[in-house]
Order: C-alpha cells, then structure tokens, then sequence
C-alpha cells in the first residue's frame, strides 16, 4: 500500500489531538505533526514530530518536507474574550503562519493543502442556515480573529489561483470536546463550554453567562470535526472546494447552559442564570447548513450533544 505522509500544523491543540487521532486509525496516512507546544506522550509514540515556530517560512518548509499532504490548524484561538484582549498578536500571528505554510505547500508541491477556517467568517451573517457561498455576500468580520481566518482563505484561494495549489477549506463550527481546559480568573478567554462546565461543576449561584443567552451556537463536537476535515482531505469532491464542518442543531446559550448544568448532575429546580455584559463583538445567531458536505463528501456529524457533553465534563471534572 502508497503511504501518504500528512503534515498537521498546530497537531498539540485541541482540534489537531482530535485530527491526529483520526489519522492514526486510518492506514492509509503518516502523520507529522508541527507544534511550538511538546507533544502528549501517545502523539509521540504514534507520530513523527517537528517542534518549531512556523512563522519562520524556513522552519514551515522543513517542516513540509517530503508530505503529501498539509492540514493547517496552526493558529491562535481561543473564546470571545481572547479575540478582543489579543487583536494585534491574532492578526499578526495567525497571517504569518498561514502566509509561510501556503508558500511551504507551494514550493514542496503538496497534494492538498486543508486550511482549517473558522465559523467566525461568518460572524455578520445574514442568511439562515448559512450555506458556504454567502462568503461572498457577507460583511467582512469585525474582529481581528474573524478577519485573520478568512484572509486565510485568501491565501489559499490565491494560491491555487496562481500556482496551481491543490486545497479544501474546513469551517469548524462551535468545536467541543475533551481538550480543553478553561481559564478560571479569565472567563471568556476559552470557549464557552468548558468555561461553562468549570462554572457548573463548582455549582457557581447565580451561573454566569455572557449576553442576554438568545444567541445561537450549533456546537460540533471535536471527533466530528476531525472526521469532516480528514473526510474532505481524502475526497477527490473535496479539491478546491470549502465547506462547513458542523452539527445542524441550533440552539441558544441559555439552552446550552441548561444541558451543561444537568450533565454536572446539578438540580434543575438551582439554575438561575446571571446575564453579563458581553463584548462587542458577540455573535447573535449562528446556524450553518451542512447540506454541502453531505452532498459533496458523504459526511455528516454523529456525536449527539448530549453525548458530547456527558463525555466532555466526564474529562474536565478529572482535571479540575
């Protein structure tokens, strides 16, 4: 059997872990992963690692070398509070290594290249469920981390365009899962459910919600996430093509709040929510159609929330 040697970017973090895992069951990939950050214990048994900091574009050539294939997940995130504490540092960041691992895939004549976008594209959307041609009608996003993903896609788009570079664009929405740990004395800065899991396991009264809870979130749980981005890396359909990688449940963060409280196995009867002032940008509905990748790839997310949820404050009431 041809082996297929596939470089994961960011591979230490959440979504990466979840994407490098799903490889590894897979026989038909090598996996390579390049992180700043060490590496667990089983990514280093099971995967050939490259530690550098890929803003240096010869550090990302390198790092390329003899791949088939690139999954660039390599990015500073984080929850809402991130995105208006750090915009320079984001901005900054987030283009230089998208900007020096387009050109590694260029010069190394890559197959694919899968630039891991965000749902925050679509932070001024306007249509519901979003389908992934309303990138081109949507206003441009408001926050520095918004922007830095979708000049991402730029990138790949213009690389293809001028030198032939293969890609797929991958629009997680709303990830979750086992990986990621909150902030406790900076609400905001990790996403919302483990911030609201920490808060729910401490049996926090009033528990403490940004905005008024009428926001949407379609919340994907990390294992799907892993499976759409490798699913649309192995799949001819997927060739210059992007697509949003979700669960289609919407619902709103007072109803998440409710679900997280439960599965800490809080009273019901005890909830009571307290509504902080949010950011400024706080993005009031987001609901993805996901019809494109069913069509086009055969994939369709399979973690039910509730599952998802169960197993995710089974694996920080450990850590806590």
């Amino acid at each position: 059997m041809a082996f297929s040697r596939v470089l994961v970017t960011g591979g230490a973090g959440t979504i990466g872990s979840a994407v490098v895992r799903r490889l590894l069951v897979d026989p038909r990939w090598q996996v390579r992963v390049s992180d700043h950050r060490p590496a667990p214990a089983w990514m280093r048994e099971a995967a050939e690692i490259h530690t550098a900091d890929l803003r240096d574009p010869a550090h990302a050539e390198q790092a390329a070398g003899g791949c088939t294939h690139i999954i660039h997940l390599a990015a500073i995130v984080g929850g809402i509070a991130n995105f208006h504490k750090l915009p320079h540092t984001l901005t900054e960041a987030n283009n230089a290594l998208t900007g020096a691992v387009v050109r590694a895939a260029i010069q190394r004549d890559v197959q694919r290249l899968v630039y891991v976008s965000s749902s925050m594209v679509f932070e001024r959307a306007t249509e519901f469920p979003t389908t992934e041609e309303h990138v081109l009608h949507c206003p441009a996003p408001r926050s520095a981390y918004g922007f830095s993903k979708l000049s991402g896609e730029v990138y790949a788009r213009a690389a293809h365009d001028e030198h032939g570079l293969r890609y797929t664009i991958c629009r997680p929405f709303n990830a979750y899962g086992p990986g990621e740990l909150p902030e406790p004395d900076e609400p905001g800065i990790a996403h919302a459910v483990p911030d609201l899991i920490a808060k729910a396991l401490a049996r926090q009264h009033p528990l403490q919600i940004f905005g008024s809870g009428a926001q949407t979130r379609t919340l994907t749980h990390v294992e799907d996430i892993a499976d759409g981005i490798v699913t649309a890396m192995a799949s001819p359909g997927g060739e210059n093509e992007d697509f949003n990688i979700s669960a289609s449940r919407e619902l709103s963060v007072a109803e998440l709040a409710e679900l997280i409280w439960l599965a800490c196995g809080n009273d019901p009867a005890q909830l009571e929510l307290q509504r902080l002032p949010s950011f400024e940008v706080d993005v009031q509905r987001r609901w993805p159609s996901v019809e494109k990748a069913r069509r086009v790839l055969g994939w369709e997310a399979k973690v039910g929330l509730e599952d998802g949820l169960a197993q995710t404050v089974e694996w920080l009431a450990e850590r806590l």
